[in-house]
């Protein structure tokens, strides 16, 4: 049985509703919160689902104010599910002390390293407790399951999907943190939540994981603004690609002339990703 929800707002959009939840987390010990669009097709049936894992410093709210996925989403009857990007108001000593660790930072991963172990366990939360949630709480089509996310919620996505093979139809991401092994966030990051073992860090790293994956994932859609002041220090998408070559990964990595990091370059593509994923995820 689905965990109560607490719904917190709830507002008309498109022939369908956002509404925004919490609810007390087994898997984070304590409240986490999350953002449903349900389309107009909902309220008529289950609809297919399209996760989307947000970026450092930003909440449940920002993909659902700042993306504009709602008009054609309504059209092509997604369910779009967006976690926050980590437990707060944990106690944890100075969790808001930096943007790149903490708050807001989760990395979608299973910390194991204290202080962070005891409740910031973000991968085993979106593939695990949410999806319960959703489908014990919403007309989902659970066996329809899409996600996609921007900058450390595109490395969540595809860390996500690239550890559970078969369970997305559908994989996307706006700069993803491609290499986080070899990126400044990534190595600070992984040594605060998982430690100092750089071999450990290889399961969190979806360049790496994609050299030993024994099963593809579905097509990949990657874009990336040339534009991005952190294109070549933090998110490294030659390298990805370099890894989809070894290994027959499908990729198609896009460049876009003149995009930066933000949500201005997020929107103006959200189209194009919402039909990637519609096209696998709809009969």
């Amino acid at each position: 049985m689905a965990e109560p929800l607490r719904l917190v707002s709830e507002h008309r959009c498109f022939g369908g509703t956002v509404a925004y939840y919490r609810h007390d987390s087994r898997v984070c010990g304590g409240e986490m919160r999350f953002s449903v669009y349900l389309p107009p097709q909902a309220q008529a049936g289950k609809v297919p689902v399209l996760y989307y894992l947000s970026g450092l410093t930003c909440t449940e709210e920002t993909f659902q104010i700042k993306a504009g996925a709602h008009r054609l989403a309504a059209e092509l009857g997604l369910m779009l599910v967006v976690p926050d990007t980590s437990p707060r108001d944990t106690g944890i000593p100075n969790e808001s002390a930096d943007w790149e660790v903490g708050t807001a930072a989760g990395f979608y991963l299973d910390a194991t390293q204290q202080p962070w172990g005891s409740r910031f366990h973000m991968f085993s939360y979106v593939t695990r407790e949410l999806p319960e949630l959703v489908g014990g709480s919403f007309p989902a089509r659970m066996d329809r399951e899409g996600i996609f996310g921007h900058s450390m919620g595109g490395h969540g996505a595809l860390v996500c999907a690239l550890r559970q093979p078969g369970r997305y139809r559908s994989v996307s991401a706006f700069a993803p943190i491609c290499a986080p092994m070899r990126a400044p966030w990534g190595k600070k990051a992984f040594t605060s939540y998982i430690g100092g073992d750089t071999e450990a860090w290889r399961a969190w790293d979806s360049t790496e994981l994609i050299r030993t994956a024994r099963t593809p994932l579905p097509p990949l859609l990657v874009d990336q603004g040339t534009r991005d002041k952190f294109l070549v220090e933090q998110l490294k998408p030659e390298l990805l690609r370099e890894a989809c070559e070894q290994s027959g990964q499908p990729l198609t990595l896009r460049f876009q002339d003149g995009y930066d990091h933000g949500y201005y370059f997020v929107s103006t593509f959200m189209a194009d990703h919402l039909r990637h994923h519609a096209a696998a995820l709809t009969p």
